[in-house]
């Protein structure tokens, strides 16, 4: 939609909330929206689902808004009477927004073959984009400490309690405390 006459922060503010939701929850929030700029968002949405429909053969149901921006068009310069004859200018403010709709599950197109429905395997490229899936994200691992490596000076031993490691760091102490004692005695 080009050359709404409503400024880019208002549009902004409505834009935001609808962003990578589904269509349907999309609409249904624009629906009961008290702002301003919520119905030519709608309007909007509604031409863009229905041009998926039309012209890919795309289900509303599997459709989520992928981007939407809003930018600024043309400023419209006015001059309001100030005290003393003087003027102070007003910006009226227009907006151009631009909404990109995509599938939530890609389903590959169908070709008949000798009267069955076969699906193609093969998918061609097309303009329509695809969205990859997300992965599930994975706990962290507990941590043994029988796993854990304590590496110094070269040597990797490993530890198999809190107390033991707290042990060898004194020990490891003790050892350079004595080293160092014993050069400062030969000089």
């Amino acid at each position: 939609m080009r050359f709404l006459r409503i400024a880019p922060r208002k549009v902004r503010l409505v834009a935001d909330l609808i962003r990578s939701k589904t269509v349907v929850a999309a609409e249904s929030q624009l629906l009961f929206l008290s702002k301003g700029s919520a119905r030519p968002m709608l309007k909007l949405l509604n031409s863009a689902v229905a041009n998926a429909e039309n012209n890919f053969k795309l289900k509303k149901d599997n459709l989520f808004i992928k981007r939407i921006m809003v930018d600024e068009g043309p400023k419209l310069k006015r001059w309001r009477p100030r005290a003393f004859g003087r003027a102070t200018p007003i910006l009226k403010r227009s907006s151009h927004i631009t909404i990109i709709l995509d599938e939530l599950k890609v389903t590959p197109p169908k070709t008949k073959v000798k009267g069955k429905i076969k699906t193609v395997k093969s998918v061609a490229k097309s303009s329509v984009h695809t969205t990859p899936t997300k992965e599930k994200e994975t706990a962290r691992p507990v941590v043994d400490f029988k796993e854990i490596k304590h590496e110094s000076k070269g040597k990797t031993e490993i530890l198999t309690k809190p107390e033991e490691q707290k042990k060898k760091s004194f020990l490891d102490f003790k050892n350079i405390k004595d080293k160092f004692t014993r050069r400062l005695g030969e000089r």
